[in-house]
């Protein structure tokens, strides 16, 4: 009886599969199914797909003149093609778009999308269902009607325009033309390139950051890259050529950054600020990508927070933010909202194998911009109150976890403003002071707060040609307390000059072993395999003072 039992069981299970097979099939190749079925099939997109896509261009000066659609049809991309630089015009895309669900035997779905100025079906055989069609500025579309063409992994559910003759595209599954929109826009304004994505939108890769087997983890700081939207102008660059011809502020900025991500192969990489040079960036998401796509390729992942620079052109820090949560292989966090600043958060290091304890703590606030009291502290802004009591609740909160880690745990934090402690010319330090320290005139003592949890070291930008790390030790028994580190500027987008500032980049190679913190710089140029200033700040997980103080 038993057996008989199974035996059923077994036979109606492979029924039913083999029957739901032949219905998947049949339905991705003939969708025979009702739409309120066939929204629950594998193949169905939960999202948008797009059916038209057009440029509408109109004139700044005649008042008549309309880049706006029918917005119950159209739904028009808000990135102006000329990036508000025309004097004379405008140009946008519109697309339209339905969900699966709401498309009828009318309609037809794009599956392809290409810029050029020939028809790209000249002398290709195409489908009788598919046709290459005609749009504004050299742009061809591709729409099907097939019943299925919805379903397929090549129907394009959304499109974006990033600009310079440098972009490219940092998100998975989205694919950017390489060439620019057929405008007539002039050498002064980059070029518009479409990008677009094909099928379902995926989640992006999120690694949790583990301390290498051998005990190891290399953290490398990239602070000040001063990214456009194009190339760039290159500011106080030594030398002044690059590679035999001019100097491209974001070419070398990033030829900098690859070379030392392949000879130094970092665990994680920090962006502490002015990722993004807001005066030259109209379009801040294309400076994104560019260093995104570099991280990306090498599969590393990284933090960022913002500086003073970051929001000052089209996109403010909340929409910056949300658009670097969604890339692959960032860590980086909003925050919690009732507290001021965008970007304050932390990570958490794992120890090496499988261990689910954590071994470092890399904190991150944000340090805002200008002051808000320019009458009382003029100068820049400093990390607010609710900030440092929230930064206080979660040190305080993980207190117990990592006491579970049997080695000796570190707190380690990153901001992007110095502290008013930089400013100590009695303490000593290791490195370069060549500018004045442009921290907050007020001191809300976020410095104290780091010191009483326990946090190592702290390191920030700004001031570009500022690269020491200065040793902050009790005022009454001078017991050493805190480092506090400058990264030095990287990006030759923002200004360099004092005497001849290299750009560099700074790295922390951090041995959990011993619970120790070396630390040292990398040059642009000159001695560029070197490292510069090398020294170890924290041993036994004690802050230790300078070897060779430099006063």
């Amino acid at each position: 009886m038993t057996r008989r039992i199974v035996r059923t069981i077994t036979q109606l299970t492979a029924a039913a599969v083999f029957t739901f097979l032949i219905v998947f099939f049949l339905d991705r190749n003939f969708r025979l199914l009702p739409n309120a079925v066939h929204e629950y099939m594998p193949q169905h997109h939960h999202g948008l797909v797009l059916t038209d896509i057009t440029i509408t261009t109109c004139s700044k000066i005649n008042l008549f003149s309309s880049c706006k659609l029918d917005p119950d049809v159209w739904h028009r991309v808000e990135k102006n093609l000329y990036l508000d630089k025309s004097w004379v015009s405008s140009a946008y895309i519109h697309v339209r778009r339905k969900k699966e669900e709401e498309l009828v035997p009318t309609d037809k779905v794009i599956v392809g999308v290409t810029v050029g100025r020939l028809d790209p079906s000249t002398g290709v055989k195409g489908k009788a269902d598919e046709r290459w069609e005609s749009r504004p500025a050299g742009l061809w579309v591709l729409r099907s009607s097939k019943a299925t063409a919805s379903d397929s992994k090549k129907a394009v559910t959304a499109i974006d325009i990033l600009f310079g003759d440098d972009a490219v595209e940092a998100r998975d599954g989205w694919q950017l033309q390489n060439t620019p929109l057929l405008l007539d826009a002039g050498h002064e304004i980059p070029s518009a390139h479409i990008t677009i994505r094909q099928g379902k939108q995926g989640e992006p890769i999120r690694p949790q950051p583990r301390v290498n087997d051998n005990g190891k983890f290399k953290i490398m700081q990239l602070a000040d890259l001063h990214l456009s939207t194009g190339v760039g102008h290159c500011r106080d660059p030594v030398p002044d050529g690059y590679q035999g011809g001019p100097c491209m502020a974001d070419l070398r900025t990033l030829d900098f950054v690859s070379r030392l991500l392949d000879e130094e192969k970092p665990d994680l990489v920090v962006l502490s600020g002015d990722q993004v040079n807001g005066d030259t960036a109209p379009d801040a998401q294309s400076a994104i990508f560019k260093y995104a796509q570099l991280l990306i390729a090498r599969k590393i992942p990284y933090v960022s927070i913002f500086g003073n620079h970051d929001d000052e052109g089209s996109l403010p820090r909340p929409g910056q933010m949300a658009m670097i949560e969604q890339l692959p292989y960032s860590l980086s966090v909003a925050g919690p909202d009732d507290i001021d600043g965008v970007g304050n958060y932390y990570i958490e290091v794992l120890a090496q194998g499988t261990s689910k304890h954590s071994a470092l703590t890399v904190y991150l606030l944000d340090s805002h911009s200008y002051s808000p009291d320019e009458r009382q502290w003029s100068g820049y802004d400093w990390i607010k109150k609710n900030q440092i009591d929230w930064f206080r609740q979660t040190s305080e909160g993980l207190k117990k976890k990592h006491k579970e880690y049997t080695h000796i745990h570190m707190d380690i934090a990153f901001i992007h403003i110095p502290l008013p402690e930089y400013t100590d010319a009695n303490s000593p330090y290791v490195g370069e002071w060549r500018e004045g320290v442009t921290a907050p005139k007020y001191n809300s003592g976020f410095r104290d707060a780091l010191v009483e949890h326990g946090v190592v070291m702290v390191s920030c930008g700004h001031d570009h040609a500022n690269e020491y790390c200065m040793l902050s030790s009790n005022e009454e028994s001078r017991k050493p307390e805190l480092w506090m580190c400058y990264g030095g500027g990287a990006g030759f987008g923002g200004y360099g000059g004092y005497g001849g500032f290299v750009r560099r980049i700074r790295f922390f190679d951090i041995d959990m072993n011993e619970a120790r913190i070396m630390t040292y710089k990398r040059l642009e140029h000159g001695d560029t395999a070197g490292r510069i200033d090398q020294q170890i700040i924290v041993d036994g997980g004690i802050v230790i003072p300078p070897r060779d103080p430099a006063t």
